[in-house]
């Protein structure tokens, strides 16, 4: 495993958005599975139910959505790992003490690439411009998609 999407990524994958043809069109020249952890699965459930509170998605088309990444994980598309909490935060608390002044990163985004650094991937796809500033500060692969 190569690359590690962040959660912004995945949701634009599964549920329909303004980038979701660039995350297609991304995921049909990437190497295959992707990696999640436990942040994802918080993370993109919340977020499908904040699309449900704006309107911008019915709860039929969230349930939908969430049995796309389900149906992929049993694939083998996305592959469930469980890299030690420990060290994400500990990776994550560097990366902060180490860049956060000067890139304005948020927590979620410092935990992606900690968890994208701990898994030992090369390369994080993100739409965030300062999560993507961020990997590359990090030694990591971050494409414009």
């Amino acid at each position: 495993m190569k690359a590690y999407a962040d959660t912004g990524f995945l949701c634009s994958l599964y549920a329909p958005d303004a980038h979701t043809v660039r995350a297609v069109g991304r995921m049909k020249a990437q190497d295959l599975p992707l990696p999640i952890v436990w942040l994802h699965d918080i993370e993109f459930r919340n977020a499908l139910r904040l699309r449900v509170f704006r309107r911008e998605i019915t709860q039929r088309e969230r349930e939908s959505s969430l049995n796309a990444l389900l149906a992929d994980v049993a694939d083998g598309v996305l592959v469930h790992r469980a890299p030690p909490l420990q060290d994400i935060l500990k990776e994550a608390e560097r990366l902060s003490a180490v860049h956060s002044e000067n890139l304005g990163t948020r927590t979620l985004d410092i935990l992606h690439v900690a968890a994208a650094l701990v898994l030992g991937c090369s390369m994080v796809l993100t739409f965030d411009r300062r999560q993507r500033a961020l990997a590359s500060a990090a030694g990591l692969r971050a494409p414009e998609i």
